[in-house]
């Protein structure tokens, strides 16, 4: 069936409730294509109607013991085939910048993101998932022919899996000059020794290449142009996965986080992205929408735990002190609150994607850094009233609440900590001090000189 047979299907029983695309944001609407709209709406009736009924498998088919990081829920792999079917397959890379991927814009993805959001399996069954669109965008933008080759193939064709490798353990990352992982040249290779941390995807059997950060340049005067992008196969000789950290005691397999170790690794020097002393640049370029499909997806994990939430208050056997829960008034709070906060951040992150659309990352740090503070907060604040809704029960594996909660709380971290965003965007915003002080001082004396022509004495407003 084709993809415009599908939606129509779906659509075509009965009266239905609004379509993803009649709630875009009217500011945002003249802006989404026609055939991103046809899309996003399939997008929403696959996340809703396959992928989060697939969650439930896709839990029940983990492997336990040494099975959890050498298998895979074979779900995954039907739904990933169903997707290619629907076209919709490697929908985010941005179409003023790649040809590559589905050929939509920021703005339009990021709406897609949204719903991918509500689900455990959606992203990876669209082949959307993080690190992997990241590291799709870096090989994309900045590799060779030769490198997209190897690696950029099989990973847009969903065949393999990558992860990302710049966090370290014995260092504050959240200054990434102060990585240690050294990268010497030695010849036609480089030597690699070091360790990394919270490399997402490490984990996953089907990781078949790292995208690493380190130092080629230790002396170099500018700490900018000492580090370094090289890509590292897994399974390379001096490599070693040393373990696999826990996120609140969720271990997230099997894609993972991985503390990994390198000691006297050889990678040819032709495994050099862009160049060496490119790290941070081809880092932020790598990061700038990473940050807006992370706050998409938040967006969407809220307006999944508020529809937990109105199910559990609309329960007519939960019944507090004589009531049933949606009678009680602050639990109504909750609810219109949890609204305007949704709607608010999406604004916030539609505003960013367009700003990167209209420039690029680099023109849009600002939005970026916006969104990225304040949607993982909101989501945190709505997934939280949620768990407090159903009790003891939000806390445990009953509802998707707890895990949500624990995924959404490590954005507050990823991709550089809120308060290293709050520093930049409190210094970029005091730049105007002078500027204001300045028209403040202007108005003042205006003032002073139209009381005089008006031969008037100013009032106390008290």
């Amino acid at each position: 069936m084709s993809q415009h047979g599908y939606m129509q299907n779906l659509l075509a029983d009965g009266k239905k409730p609004q379509t993803a695309t009649e709630k875009i944001p009217i500011l945002a609407r003249g802006a989404v294509s026609d055939r991103a709209k046809e899309t996003l709406n399939l997008v929403e009736r696959f996340v809703e109607e396959e992928c989060i009924p697939a969650d439930t498998v896709f839990h029940a088919q983990l492997g336990e013991a040494e099975k959890r990081w050498n298998t895979w829920p074979p779900i995954i792999d039907q739904l990933k085939e169903r997707a290619k079917k629907l076209g919709l397959w490697n929908l985010f890379l941005p179409s003023n910048h790649f040809k590559e991927g589905a050929g939509f814009t920021n703005l339009e993805y990021g709406l897609m993101a949204e719903y991918l959001g509500k689900s455990r399996t959606a992203s990876e069954a669209t082949n959307c998932a993080a690190p992997d669109t990241g590291n799709m965008e870096v090989l994309a933008r900045y590799g060779t022919e030769a490198q997209k080759r190897q690696w950029l193939a099989p990973l847009m064709d969903g065949t393999i899996r990558s992860a990302f490798l710049m966090t370290e353990p014995d260092v504050a990352s959240s200054d990434a000059s102060n990585i240690k992982l050294t990268m010497l040249r030695h010849g036609d290779h480089y030597v690699l020794n070091g360790s990394k941390w919270w490399s997402s995807g490490a984990g996953d059997p089907r990781c078949k290449i790292y995208i690493t950060m380190g130092k080629t340049s230790p002396n170099h005067k500018n700490v900018y142009k000492q580090q370094s992008v090289i890509l590292v196969p897994a399974g390379t000789p001096g490599v070693t996965v040393q373990r696999v950290l826990n996120v609140y005691g969720y271990d997230d397999a099997p894609h993972g986080h991985a503390q990994i170790k390198f000691e006297n690794v050889r990678i040819p020097a032709s495994n050099i992205v862009l160049g060496e002393g490119r790290g941070f640049e081809i880092i932020q370029g790598r990061l700038g929408p990473g940050r807006i499909h992370h706050a998409m997806r938040s967006i969407g994990a809220a307006e999944k735990a508020l529809d937990w939430m109105l199910a559990r208050v609309n329960d007519p056997e939960k019944k507090p002190f004589g009531k049933q829960l949606n009678e009680h008034g602050v639990i109504l709070e909750w609810i219109a609150k949890s609204r305007l906060e949704i709607d608010s951040a999406r604004l916030v992150v539609l505003n960013a994607a367009m700003k990167i659309d209209e420039s690029d990352a680099k023109g849009a740090l600002k939005e970026i850094a916006e969104a990225k503070i304040l949607v993982p907060q909101m989501a945190l604040t709505v997934i939280d009233r949620a768990v407090q809704s159903f009790g003891a029960a939000g806390v445990c594996q009953d509802t998707p609440l707890a895990n949500m909660w624990a995924q959404i709380r490590t954005l507050r971290i990823a991709d550089g900590p809120d308060e290293v965003h709050l520093q930049q965007m409190g210094k970029n915003e005091n730049k105007r001090g002078k500027e204001v002080t300045e028209k403040l001082r202007w108005q003042k004396e205006m003032g002073e000189k139209l009381l005089s022509e008006w031969n008037v004495q100013p009032k106390s407003h008290l």
